[in-house]
């Protein structure tokens, strides 16, 4: 009979802090949220406990956690009349339901400090679990806030400076399916509208844009390419003053849902619906409806929301596993908009 310890053995703090090349006291440090400890060495340490799926002991924890519940989880997203968080919400809602648990929503509008406020105030309220999609680009300042309190998990982005459990879709795949779906219908000059450039999923839908080119031996025109959109009305400016170039793009990519409906306005506006091709990432209601109906990366938004809710809460009740990165795949959904051929 093989017996547990016939196994390989389980990774210790010790093995942690070789591979990372630290202390002991640093991994100490990390692992338990304190401070003290540079960003730079914070990141080697999390690297280390993933590669090396070392389990610190959470028991403790997990136990002030589970003594005395409230029955709310807090849940931080970027925009609550957006439909990609709105979907978002109602899968978190419908995962605490069975645990008779509330959701506390809010937005955070790209906002950092927003971010850190919120943060404070839901977990100064004793919220059990805590879902986020951050604004901030390293979340560190967490560590104080989470050291005995509830645990987290992110959704859509990563989290960076921590060692959490996320889940999110392949930003950069789902860009590259929808320029590559693009160029493959004979276009070769596809603009690409991105949101803030300083958040880690638009850097990976800028990067799929330009791996589709890469792939068939193409560069993307730098002029083509509008970052730091946040408005429909942002996005409908930006279309309409690529339009008015003497070379002007003959398919967009849109990489956010809010951003495609804004491109959609600019190209009714100058009667170009039917003409330029547009493809756009994350589904929204209505968007089968329009005329050409919208083509589109679609996110499993029930499904990363069922998941995250079934991390929180597998970690309410005392899971102590090591973090875990969910990714899922994008699929891309024809419609019409997106196969429009470029002029002949």
């Amino acid at each position: 009979m093989t017996s547990l310890s016939d196994g390989p053995s389980r990774a210790t703090m010790r093995d942690v802090a070789a591979l990372a090349g630290v202390s002991l006291k640093t991994v100490s440090r990390v692992v338990n949220g304190e401070s003290g400890v540079s960003a730079d060495v914070r990141d080697r340490v999390a690297a280390a406990v993933l590669r090396l799926d070392y389990r610190p002991n959470l028991a403790a924890s997990n136990l002030r956690r589970t003594v005395a519940r409230t029955g709310l989880l807090g849940a931080l997203v970027q925009d609550l009349s957006n439909s990609y968080s709105a979907g978002l919400l109602r899968a978190l809602e419908d995962g605490a339901r069975p645990h008779r648990t509330a959701v506390l929503a809010a937005s955070l509008d790209e906002g950092i400090e927003r971010e850190r406020e919120l943060v404070h105030d839901l977990v100064s309220r004793r919220v059990d679990g805590l879902v986020i999609m951050p604004a901030s680009e390293r979340q560190d300042y967490l560590v104080t806030e989470l050291r005995s309190g509830p645990p987290v998990v992110f959704v859509d982005r990563p989290p960076r400076g921590i060692v959490a459990d996320s889940v999110m879709v392949d930003h950069a795949l789902g860009a590259r399916l929808a320029a590559a779906h693009l160029l493959e219908q004979g276009h070769r000059r596809v603009a690409g509208l991105f949101h803030l450039a300083r958040i880690s999923t638009v850097q990976d839908r800028l990067a799929g844009y330009r791996a589709a080119h890469e792939a068939l031996g193409l560069t993307p025109d730098p002029g083509l390419v509008v970052t730091d959109l946040s408005t429909a009305d942002e996005a409908a400016a930006a279309v309409l003053a690529l339009l008015d170039l003497a070379d002007p793009p003959t398919a967009i990519f849109a990489g956010r849902n809010i951003l495609a409906a804004g491109a959609v306005a600019a190209l009714a506006e100058r009667g170009l619906r039917r003409t330029v091709a547009l493809v756009g990432f994350d589904d929204f209601p209505l968007a089968d409806l329009l005329d050409p109906p919208l083509t589109v990366i679609r996110q499993d938004v029930g499904r990363i929301g069922r998941t995250a809710a079934e991390m929180v809460f597998g970690r309410i009740g005392g899971d102590t596993q090591t973090p875990r990165q969910v990714v899922i795949e994008p699929t891309l959904v024809t419609r019409g908009s997106g196969e429009i051929p470029p002029p002949a």
